[in-house]
């Protein structure tokens, strides 16, 4: 039996994910903002779950769940970072509040999250850490701008953070999903654009729900997700990344390919700003 904590366990993959975990036998410190809405999971499976309200944003109140969990539970062999949301709109148009509800949640939640467990797991010995991102922390689309900035921001950092603590037996790993079938953008925080000056642009279109993919022509199943997320727990040595879903690979292999070839025609500008004296280790 091995021991899991979620965040964002209310719905989406986090739901999932318990629900899973608890079939199979396994422990689960579930966290959300209300807890009565696994009250139907609690009855079936008793202790093995573990409950306790938290929002992340409230980094104080976080850190004593975290330590409440360790302490209750003993080890505790994965780490599932999932909570978190959209927020869609023009960056002219979104408010400031909208803007930092949206870094606080997607950014500084997970990173004091990462930090308020590091301690844990270097004492037992190591552990997985898996953080939801998404192919938007790779390409972006309009109209999405600063939920892409809370993705990448977040790969920004588990790219240092997963090199810092692999000494200590950590391990982390990248969840990128694409499009899946979820309540992703009824749950979104949403903006119609009204300036005049955007009409008719494709941005603008989208916060007004046109040219949307509708939830059946995601090719995402969530509960597929869910199952490949623990199969990523499960490993021992895990990928730093984890596309799920053909558009993804697809999408994030055509942007690399293509910021990979645009490298490569910057070379010779590069380099014609070293100094006379310096000589490449390349060359």
């Amino acid at each position: 039996m091995r021991t899991w904590f979620i965040t964002g366990t209310s719905s989406g993959f986090g739901r999932q994910m318990t629900e899973l975990l608890l079939e199979r036998g396994d422990r689960v410190a579930a966290t959300l903002r209300n807890p009565v809405r696994l009250d139907d999971l609690a009855a079936r499976h008793g202790d093995r779950l573990w409950r306790a309200e938290l929002d992340v944003t409230d980094t104080a109140h976080m850190r004593k769940v975290v330590d409440s969990a360790f302490a209750e539970l003993g080890r505790i062999d994965v780490v599932v970072s999932n909570a978190g949301y959209g927020l869609i709109g023009l960056a002219e148009e979104l408010t400031d509040e909208q803007i930092q509800r949206q870094i606080d949640t997607n950014v500084i939640a997970p990173i004091q999250l990462a930090r308020a467990v590091t301690p844990h797991l270097r004492a037992q010995g190591g552990g997985n850490l898996l953080q939801t991102s998404s192919m938007g922390g790779h390409i972006a689309f309009p109209a999405m701008s600063l939920y892409h900035t809370s993705k990448w921001g977040i790969e920004g950092f588990f790219e240092a953070y997963a090199v810092e603590t692999e000494p200590f037996g950590i391990h982390t790993t990248l969840i990128e999903p694409g499009m899946v079938a979820t309540d992703f953008y009824g749950a979104a925080d949403i903006t119609p654009s009204t300036l005049p000056a955007y009409a008719g642009t494709q941005a603008a279109d989208f916060t007004h729900g046109k040219n949307s993919v509708p939830l059946e022509a995601m090719p995402g199943d969530p509960r597929k997700v869910a199952e490949a997320m623990i199969r990523i727990g499960d490993l021992k040595e895990p990928p730093r990344r984890q596309l799920l879903g053909s558009d993804a690979y697809s999408l994030v292999h055509d942007a690399l390919t293509a910021r990979l070839e645009s490298a490569e025609a910057q070379r010779e500008i590069a380099f014609s700003t070293d100094r006379d004296d310096f000589t490449p280790p390349s060359e």
